[in-house]
């Protein structure tokens, strides 16, 4: 049985970059992907500028250790990345003890496809790994 997921997209907003209690490296990342939009009979169609309307999914990614360690310094928002990883879901109950569900992508590897927009200080990104 096999349990991968690869998307393309590019990220919604800066990293969220943490640290456990036990020192591991987390950092959260949402990726953007879209898809052709469909009308009630199954066919694309153009929006008001004459393109093709896309419809967006918000994906959640998460990394650890050395990887988190990358994605946090190197990837911003707009950045377009490719993640391979597996698709996990959580459960969980909330302050009002409601049970709540989730779904992630932890990733086993995250290519940077274009270069970061930095993270709002000088960082110009000048130093992050070659891009293939």
């Amino acid at each position: 049985m096999t349990n991968i997921a690869i998307l393309t997209g590019r990220i919604a907003r800066d990293p969220d970059i943490r640290e456990t209690q036990g020192g591991t490296n987390v950092t959260g990342i949402t990726v953007v992907t879209d898809r052709p939009a469909r009308d009630k009979d199954g066919k694309t169609y153009k929006d008001e500028n004459g393109y093709t309307a896309k419809e967006s999914e918000f994906h959640r990614v998460t990394c650890f250790n050395g990887l988190a360690k990358t994605v946090g310094q190197y990837c911003s928002k707009g950045q377009l990345v490719s993640v391979q990883g597996r698709i996990h879901y959580t459960q969980w109950e909330d302050k009002d003890g409601v049970t709540r569900y989730g779904t992630e992508i932890l990733a086993d590897k995250v290519d940077f496809l274009s270069r970061g927009n930095g993270s709002g200080d000088d960082n110009d990104n000048t130093d992050a790994p070659e891009i293939d």
